[in-house]
């Protein structure tokens, strides 16, 4: 299919989100509306990517860099006007042009894929991708001949009782062959209501032209929704992560309450691995085999290798190794990495930091810039005071390292390998290897202090 070349019209303000960002860059599964059509072009096999831009342009220019070409359609003078921005770029392009709306999240690779090889097969000059509504009211009905091709396209408000009762509309994709399209778009005229250069008269023209119109019937009404308010955008969501969990479930993974699990849509979980509810798994998260997730947490960009179990957590840019346990209330900040066996309990946040093989945080702790080795043991509220006000500082922590409960490690501040920590010391200078350091004032007790008090 070196021949498919897309054009994703993304031009439009969509008032009815009410909102400053551009509407094909809100998210839905995690990414942008207009990714996920780029995406399920690309799947479908096309070669060529051109992205007509408009309101937010910058934005969507720079979300989708890499990704795509771009044109401008400085003023949105319909859907015919800003498919003939695209002239320059594809004018002698020879093939099929595929037309998409950058709004349609839910559109897939396996949809798009039939509608160019139906087109294809009928060796029609247009193809219109279309839906079998159960509610069509205000779409425009697709009034097919005996032979399967298009009669025509008429609009709700211009049909007859016997053409409203069609429930097959048009979903606003479009097929065309190439040099069809552009010499059929010099002919459209903006002689309407609205004052506007549509894109669907492409098909009257060619019609009249004695070409054939075909159109292909999506086996989903969904899969051609496109979203125009918070709430379509709430329902499209919602599909999305239906679909992601059928997927992950399909693959081997159990979710316990597929109604309270939210994962994005390019996440990666292994199989036999257990998500329980009101798990988040987002975008950029990679979760191994035979885990147990959740409940009650938060991932976002990381990546958890295999046997690892975590509940009640939030981690964030960070990286989990194989066999790790992690208890409720774990908070792991950007820049960490926890390596394999480590175990880490209750209330426990690392930033910044590496905390070596089989290692254990038991609980209370604030690790924060920190190279820990192995088999360390953290005592219940030890914290490294990484901040002197100004500047952050590290703390250097070796194998087998012991460091009793209520410490702080005021960095910067190496503690050798083998040392020990009396519990409720502040460590401010080098522990050598081997060796004990206690940092506290001598207790001191006073013999009739609270009979004193008492008078």
């Amino acid at each position: 299919m070196s021949d498919l070349v897309t054009v994703i019209l993304a031009a439009g303000k969509g008032t009815r989100m009410k909102s400053a960002l551009p509407k094909v860059l809100h998210k839905a599964g995690g990414k942008a509306m207009v990714a996920h059509v780029l995406a399920a072009a690309k799947a479908a096999g096309a070669t060529r990517q051109i992205v007509v831009t408009g309101f937010g342009g910058d934005q969507v220019r720079e979300a989708l860099a890499g990704q795509a070409e771009f044109v401008t359609q400085t003023e949105q003078l319909g859907t015919g006007h800003a498919v003939k921005m695209t002239a320059p770029l594809l004018k002698d392009t020879q093939g099929t042009i595929m037309v998409l709306c950058g709004d349609t999240p839910l559109l897939t690779g396996a949809l798009l894929k039939k509608l160019y090889d139906e087109h294809i097969a009928a060796q029609a000059k247009a193809t219109v991708l279309t839906a079998v509504m159960p509610d069509a009211t205000g779409y425009g009905r697709i009034i097919r001949q005996a032979d399967g091709s298009v009669e025509k396209i008429v609009e709700h408000k211009d049909a007859t009782e016997a053409e409203r009762a069609v429930k097959e509309v048009n979903s606003g994709i479009y097929c065309f062959d190439a040099q069809a399209l552009f010499a059929a778009l010099e002919k459209v005229t903006n002689d309407n209501a609205q004052g506007e250069y549509y894109l669907p008269d492409v098909l009257g023209i060619l019609k009249k032209q004695g070409e054939r119109i075909w159109a292909v019937a999506a086996d989903d009404f969904e899969e051609t929704l496109g979203v125009n308010s918070r709430a379509q955008l709430a329902k499209a969501e919602h599909i999305l992560r239906q679909r992601k969990n059928e997927e992950l479930m399909a693959a081997g993974v159990s979710i316990i309450d597929p109604a309270t699990t939210f994962v994005d849509a390019d996440v990666e979980v292994g199989r036999d691995t257990v998500l329980y509810p009101m798990t988040y798994l987002e975008s950029g998260t990679v979760i191994g085999e035979n885990c147990e997730i959740g409940p009650s947490v938060r991932i976002q960009n990381t990546k958890i290798g295999n046997d690892v179990t975590g509940q009640f957590l939030y981690a964030h840019d960070a990286v989990v190794d194989d066999h790790v346990k992690l208890g409720q209330f774990v908070h792991l900040r950007p820049g960490t990495h926890i390596c394999e066996g480590v175990k880490i309990d209750n209330f426990i946040e690392v930033k910044n930091s590496t905390i070596g093989k089989g290692s254990k945080l038991p609980h209370l702790s604030y690790i924060g810039d920190c190279d820990m080795g192995e088999n360390v043991n953290m005592g219940c509220g030890t914290i490294t005071v990484n901040y002197d006000g100004k500047k952050k500082f590290r703390t250097k922590i070796g194998n087998n390292a012991f460091v009793g409960c209520n410490s702080n490690l005021v960095a910067p501040v190496t503690v050798e390998d083998g040392a020990y920590i009396a519990a409720g010391s502040t460590i401010t200078q080098t522990v050598p290897k081997d060796t004990l350091a206690v940092a506290r004032a001598r207790q001191k007790n006073i013999t009739g202090w609270v009979d004193k008090r008492k008078r």
